[in-house]
């Protein structure tokens, strides 16, 4: 928990919640243990799908489908999803999800590695959700900046893995030193580059929200 956990408690009890379908499915989620995003980060992409009404969203990280069903929901109504998730045991769960939601024809579902898959695509995208393997973020950085057009905001979750990413590289564990390392490359590529404007929030497991200027 990087921030104080009765306060996240309190502004989550504030949440008005979601479909009971979207319930379902994150109830199912969380007893198998699949990591989805969390009620905060919820609603922060609800009110970011509110403000900036997305056409083309790109999601890095589809998992059995839940946030990408939740920015269906709350996306505009002519708004289409790119998804791409390479975990096989997950894709036929999203797949199942997605015709229960009766939104296949607005998500587009890509099974492969997203250091390949986001070479084949063109964009632009408006919209990109950052939520795969966090030590692959910085891999995956240049071809999201080719993707994402200007005035399109890129969204990473868990970029603050849970307070680790503030301690020395040496106070993790050896097993998460790599991705310590490149979590703070990827959060300094973020907040130094040129062409975004980045703000790195303490929602969730951490979040930047970028805009290509």
């Amino acid at each position: 928990m990087i921030v104080d956990e009765r306060m996240v408690t309190f502004i989550d009890s504030l949440d008005r919640g979601n479909t009971p379908f979207l319930d379902e499915i994150e109830k199912q989620a969380i007893e198998t243990q699949v990591p989805i995003v969390r009620k905060s980060t919820q609603n922060l992409l609800k009110f970011l799908l509110a403000m900036q009404r997305p056409k083309r969203i790109l999601e890095v990280g589809t998992a059995v489908g839940f946030s990408a069903l939740l920015m269906s929901e709350y996306a505009p109504e002519d708004c289409h999803i790119t998804t791409i998730e390479k975990y096989e045991k997950r894709i036929p769960i999203a797949k199942a999800n997605f015709q229960r939601g009766d939104v296949e024809e607005r998500i587009t579902l890509i099974e492969g590695d997203a250091t390949e898959e986001l070479r084949k695509l063109t964009g632009p995208y408006d919209f990109i959700f950052m939520d795969a393997a966090k030590g692959q973020y910085i891999h995956f950085f240049p071809e999201i900046m080719r993707l994402v057009e200007k005035g399109g905001l890129i969204i990473s979750d868990n970029v603050l893995q849970d307070g680790d990413v503030l301690q020395s590289r040496y106070a993790v564990t050896r097993r998460n030193r790599t991705i310590h390392s490149r979590m703070r490359e990827y959060l300094y590529e973020l907040t130094h580059n040129l062409e975004l404007e980045t703000t790195v929030l303490p929602v969730g497991d951490g979040m930047t929200l970028s805009v290509r200027k």
